[in-house]
């Protein structure tokens, strides 16, 4: 546990909240002077026992339970980097899940300014593999410069994929399809992966490879064979990346080589020195 840490986030994040906004009027006693919510206020909005907030936020509270950290995240308006940030300081380890239910449906606007100043093929998509934003040379992969809408559903099922993703059948459903099985074993309810699983169990290739999935595996530093529809033959690397505040969307940079066979070694791991 981190108690300096702790304290100042849940204190700066409790001063922007106004007691008004919440139907409270804010407390007059002498020596109250803190902007925002007291911690008396917490308490009462959170329907805790008294100083239960307060011992949260002093670090007098050892292993905080699950429910009270998300009650509180909640009420005082935290985004996903800082959920992250209070399960680090509170008890040392990451969160089980993002804090909103539709995290990683959006991503800020900024990354379309940062996918145009990319020179190779890179996109973002969301949480379910929705496309929201591609640069230039990521259109020209693909026969008809057309980008495909969900590139999961594209890479399981769409014919032309299997054209573009050269030896799909080994190269690529192997990795990719155990990416799907993952995200719906973590959001079951989700409307866009179960439809893609439809099709895919629908599809004789595609449930074949689903069927018998192996433990999943991040794409992050492999490298795939394509067939670049101005380019030809060639290897895409796949840089992957998820952007801080929308847990579960990505950002994929496809550096290509032309070539039939795989470029030879692999650039060294970038390690700090001394």
């Amino acid at each position: 546990m981190d108690k300096v840490a702790l304290r100042y986030l849940l204190r700066e994040r409790r001063a922007l909240i106004s007691p008004e906004s919440h139907g409270l009027s804010r407390p007059t006693r002498q020596g109250r002077r803190a902007p925002g919510l007291s911690q008396a206020q917490v308490d009462q909005l959170l329907h805790r026992a008294p100083d239960t907030y307060g011992r949260l936020e002093s670090g007098r509270y050892p292993n905080p339970p699950v429910d009270l950290l998300e009650d509180v995240a909640r009420l005082l308006g935290m985004n996903e980097h800082e959920w992250v940030a209070l399960w680090r300081y509170a008890l040392g380890q990451d969160p089980p899940h993002p804090l909103h239910a539709h995290a990683g449906e959006a991503v800020p606007g900024t990354w379309r300014l940062a996918l145009d100043g990319i020179s190779h093929m890179a996109y973002v998509s969301d949480r379910s593999w929705n496309m929201l934003a591609y640069n230039e040379p990521f259109t020209g992969l693909f026969p008809d410069r057309r980008v495909p809408s969900n590139i999961m559903r594209w890479m399981a099922v769409e014919p032309e994929a299997r054209s573009v993703l050269r030896h799909w059948e080994t190269a690529w459903a192997p990795l990719v399809l155990p990416q799907l099985r993952a995200a719906i074993a973590a959001d079951p309810e989700d409307p866009t992966l179960c439809g893609i699983e439809k099709e895919v169990l629908d599809d004789p290739s595609a449930a074949r490879v689903y069927e018998s999935a192996s433990a999943y595996v991040h794409p992050d530093g492999g490298e795939r064979p394509v067939r670049h529809a101005l380019h030809g033959p060639g290897w895409v690397t796949l840089c992957a990346a998820q952007p801080m505040t929308a847990p579960r969307a990505r950002l994929l940079i496809l550096p290509f080589h032309p070539g039939e066979r795989r470029p030879c070694g692999r650039p060294a791991p970038l390690r700090a020195h001394g």
